[in-house]
């Protein structure tokens, strides 16, 4: 299994990178005898039906001639995620919008979640949806206490910096939109906070793949890894 996260952000030349690992792994998972099922995930302000259409029409350019059949399925902030939404899924991929209705929608599914993801189905959570997939999610927020650690305009809706209980689909919290958003400060304040131990921050149109072997990562940005030890915070980038 794998679980694929995207920071976010959208250009055509990297698609392939970003998704191809996931729809691989989906129609692997399918077989030969028919289409592989990708469930389509998506929160929107207003549950218009055609709200998942971008990723439903990535999904098929990147799977060019591999067989596939895409299942949207869309909830409006505040609702939750049908648990139809999972049946027969070959991969699920969770899209991206306000990270706190990501979570309130798929957290009562998170067992099944689980369950799916360790029977082999892959996972790509994009911006929010990668946001939501760790044990500890951090969900937004642009202050530490009185303190200023991120822009507003990328707080979610949120005044503090917030950590809930997310998914619990990787053990390592994750951040989206780095640098173009500002959030890579966003983790590394959380991280000297004692908020979380440890924070992967993605940037845009960037992906990091978590499964049985090494990490893995793509795309045309970095993967921050912000830690701590007896020294103070340490960042590093992957590519």
């Amino acid at each position: 299994m794998s679980v694929f996260l995207v920071g976010g952000g959208h250009r055509d030349d990297v698609e392939d990178a970003l998704y191809g690992g996931f729809i691989a792994e989906a129609v692997a998972r399918a077989g030969d005898e028919r289409p592989a099922r990708i469930a389509v995930l998506t929160v929107t302000e207003r549950a218009t039906a055609d709200a998942g259409d971008a990723f439903a029409a990535i999904v098929r350019r990147v799977a060019n001639d591999s067989p596939v059949d895409v299942a949207q399925i869309v909830v409006a902030e505040g609702e939750r995620m049908p648990a139809a939404a999972l049946d027969d899924a070959d991969g699920i991929l969770v899209g991206g919008g306000l990270t706190p209705a990501y979570l309130t929608a798929l957290k009562p599914l998170a067992a099944r979640l689980r369950l799916a993801v360790e029977s082999g189905v892959p996972y790509l959570g994009f911006s929010a949806g990668a946001a939501i997939a760790p044990d500890r999610a951090l969900i937004g927020g642009w202050r530490i206490g009185d303190v200023e650690v991120a822009q507003e305009d990328a707080a979610e809706d949120l005044d503090e910096v917030t950590v809930e209980d997310g998914l619990g689909l990787i053990d390592v919290t994750v951040d989206a939109h780095a640098v173009q958003w500002g959030n890579l400060t966003r983790a590394i304040a959380a991280v000297d906070s004692g908020a979380v131990g440890e924070v992967i921050a993605l940037d845009e149109s960037t992906v990091l793949a978590v499964g049985s072997g090494p990490l893995r990562a793509g795309g045309a940005g970095t993967v921050w890894v912000v830690t701590r030890d007896e020294r103070g915070v340490l960042v590093r980038g992957m590519r």
